[in-house]
């Protein structure tokens, strides 16, 4: 006969701090996210209209280009 010991003092502090863990880790992605953006915008609002046209881009893009996920 097999008997299973399940004690469960450490399910709760682990579920827990992986969520806290999980979430600082998001956070910090999102900020990440939200900071190459911003310098990618800055970076291609410094171009003229004629660079721009060079890349293929028209000041429009800009904002969709900076977060955008195919370039990272």
């Amino acid at each position: 006969m097999a008997t299973f010991n399940t004690p469960r003092t450490t399910y709760g502090v682990a579920s827990f701090a992986s969520r806290v863990s999980a979430f600082v880790a998001d956070c910090a992605t999102a900020f990440q996210a939200w900071n190459d953006a911003r310098i990618t915008s800055r970076a291609l609002g410094h171009l003229t209209d004629r660079e721009l046209a060079d890349i293929g881009l028209v000041r429009g893009d800009i904002d969709d280009v900076a977060r955008s996920h195919m370039i990272r």
